[in-house]
């Protein structure tokens, strides 16, 4: 047995507590009458006076409190095994965590951007498997296909630029971490592959498009989010407190403006019949993606049994107060006996 709130049980404590008040009354009650009237006079006044139905009614008060209170704490019994289909995509998200992802060009920084769509996109999912890859001139998983929404959120969160090791950007080798990913995905079901590949379109590596042809040859669609504007923004550089101590600078000493490269992140999408998304301010979102995604064939990942308890604190509510009625019409006093007789005399 299980409990919907335990703390209700605490109130059981109340009812001896009940039990010893009324006790201590009727004595104070009893030495009360003994100041005024004899035994006698006491006697005739209550001369009907049903002392088991005092009894009677005090039980029944008790114990239908005793009743509400666990019909309050929801008592739950008895399991029922239940078999719940996953079925959705398997979704790889490609996050760019280089230096210019702290660009400020988008509100409040393209970094903080991105994390925030990708929140209202987990906020979207039912069923779907995502993983998380990061990149800059590596690439490494931060988080393996799951269906944990929440582990997912947490360490995509935490994700940062100054997490890597490397400060430049390599599209071939994130799309390498890609196929890896996707390869190792015990494939028993025709769930749709996406990648969804978010970065600001400049790459420094060598020729991504081996890669990308790979993916598409495994039949991955990828869509591609480009976020930054054409006209750019300067590095802005943190130190470990979190306070602004300039800009990056190249070897002349002039400031870096890193823009968006949308033309290199519409090519990803259209390469593999995906589409392109562009996000120059903080109120652009990726919404059209959303309807994509549900349009996208899903497949069953894994059937779960899970244990379905059920609620039984209707049956104690109703003996509750089928005994609190009882302390309503259990009468006080008793009918005389020679009435009784008289009025089934026939």
């Amino acid at each position: 047995m299980i409990w919907e709130n335990s703390t209700y049980l605490w109130f059981i404590l109340l009812l001896p507590a009940i039990y010893f008040g009324y006790w201590w009354y009727r004595r104070y009650q009893v030495r009360k009458r003994s100041d005024y009237f004899d035994d006698r006079l006491i006697t005739q006044l209550r001369k009907n006076y049903w002392k088991t139905g005092d009894k009677i009614r005090l039980f029944s008060l008790l114990t239908a409190g005793l009743f509400f209170i666990i019909a309050l704490a929801g008592p739950k019994t008895g399991t029922e095994v239940r078999e719940i289909q996953r079925r959705g995509v398997n979704m790889m998200v490609a996050l760019d965590l280089s230096r210019s992802m702290n660009a400020e060009d988008v509100n409040p920084s393209r970094l903080s951007k991105a994390k925030f769509e990708l929140n209202r996109l987990i906020n979207r999912l039912q069923g779907d498997r995502i993983g998380l890859l990061v990149f800059t001139e590596e690439s490494f998983i931060q988080v393996p296909f799951t269906t944990d929404y929440s582990a997912f959120r947490v360490l995509m969160d935490i994700a940062n630029t100054d997490q890597m090791p490397t400060s430049g950007t390599n599209f071939s080798a994130a799309m390498e971490r890609a196929i890896e990913s996707f390869q190792s995905i015990e494939r028993r079901d025709n769930a749709a592959n996406v990648l969804l590949f978010v970065a600001d379109g400049e790459n420094h590596g060598p020729d991504f498009r081996p890669a990308m042809q790979q993916l598409i040859e495994m039949g991955v669609t990828i869509f591609s989010v480009g976020i930054g504007t054409p006209e750019g923004g300067p590095i802005p550089i943190y130190n470990q407190n979190g306070q602004l101590t300039g800009y990056l600078r190249d070897a002349q000493g002039n400031t870096v403006i890193t823009r968006l490269g949308s033309e290199t992140m519409r090519e990803i999408a259209q390469a593999s019949n995906g589409e392109y998304y562009e996000i120059r301010s903080g109120s652009d979102n990726i919404e059209p993606f959303f309807s994509r995604l549900d349009e996208l064939e899903r497949g069953e990942f894994s059937s779960q049994e899970f244990a379905d308890y059920k609620n039984r604190y209707q049956i104690l509510l109703l003996v509750g107060i089928i005994l609190f009625l009882v302390t309503l019409f259990v009468p006080d006093s008793k009918p005389e006996r020679d009435f009784i007789r008289g009025r089934f005399k026939t």
